[in-house]
């Protein structure tokens, strides 16, 4: 594998505004109502200052291509597939309609692995998204590059195992079941691309899911809701979240939170029990 070295430190600046229409087009995927105040729930920044690479620059999986140039932002990994494998977020501030957004990226670290999955390399990048000049989310997000699967490998995740998910030991519970819609609403929020999301052959073909795959930060989206709806918008100072497994389109999703006395701990499970995202989070 490479040294990756001469990417750590990498920047790149993106400029957005968090205009109506986008504000709008965010309830609307979620079936939320507007909020009274002008102040945008969190996790709104996921859909902010979003990749702007031209159609000609994507590669197969959709994903923009990467090089070894000055200009190429993330290290030109040799793995074909790429996963969105946990953030941390710090909310400092509301990020409210209207505002100016920047966001400064760097690479933080690029690592090369091995394992019982073979060849892995891990890109930590850090984000800092301001508002009108002033912090409103630092974000480290981990990205992980996998080896090509063979044809014939098992498809991921495994079929229901017929146990059923058991919410008794969480204080809250909703079960979402994001379908096509969804899924096709939130990568055009988003600009994503990544075709394990709308293209049923190339998922289950290529990269050997069971189905279309449910993005990362559309359950963590999810779970930022459900902190919402127990303690009340904006009110978290830190989310973090790491998947563990991949959630499938239209099978139900069970959203949980229990509040420990000193963080709080919610997660993403399969019907059967199957836990697909472990997250935390923090009261301001």
């Amino acid at each position: 594998m490479s040294d990756w070295s001469d990417w750590i430190g990498r920047e790149m600046r993106a400029a957005d505004r968090l205009d109506p229409a986008l504000a709008a087009r965010w309830s609307a995927t979620f079936d939320r109502d507007p909020l009274a105040d002008e102040a945008m729930p969190q996790g709104i920044h996921l859909c902010l200052c979003t990749p702007e690479a031209r159609t000609g620059q994507l590669g197969e999986d959709g994903h923009p291509l990467r090089d070894d140039s000055p200009a190429s932002f993330l290290p030109p990994v040799p793995l074909p597939r790429r996963m969105w494998a946990s953030s941390a977020m710090q909310f400092h501030t509301p990020i409210a309609v209207g505002a100016s957004i920047e966001r400064i990226s760097h690479i933080a670290s690029v690592e090369a692995k091995s394992g019982g999955r073979g060849d892995m390399v891990f890109v930590e990048v850090d984000h800092e998204t301001s508002v009108d000049g002033q912090l409103a989310v630092s974000e480290r997000q981990t990205l992980v590059y996998l080896e090509a699967l063979a044809d014939d490998a098992p498809l991921s995740p495994p079929p229901h195992s017929g146990g059923l998910f058991d919410p008794s030991d969480w204080d809250t519970q909703r079960i979402v079941h994001p379908d096509e819609r969804l899924l096709f609403r939130y990568s055009a929020l988003t600009f994503n691309t990544h075709r394990i999301h709308y293209d049923s052959p190339y998922a289950r073909q290529v990269e050997r899911y069971r189905g279309l795959v449910v993005h990362g930060p559309l359950t963590a989206s999810l779970l930022l809701q459900l902190a919402a709806e127990h303690y009340g918008e904006n009110r978290l100072s830190r989310f973090a979240f790491r998947g563990l497994s991949p959630a499938i389109v239209d099978e139900p999703l069970h959203l949980v939170l229990r509040d420990t006395g000193q963080d709080t701990e919610l997660g993403a499970f399969a019907p059967d029990g199957r836990q697909v995202v472990k997250a935390s989070a923090t009261l301001a």
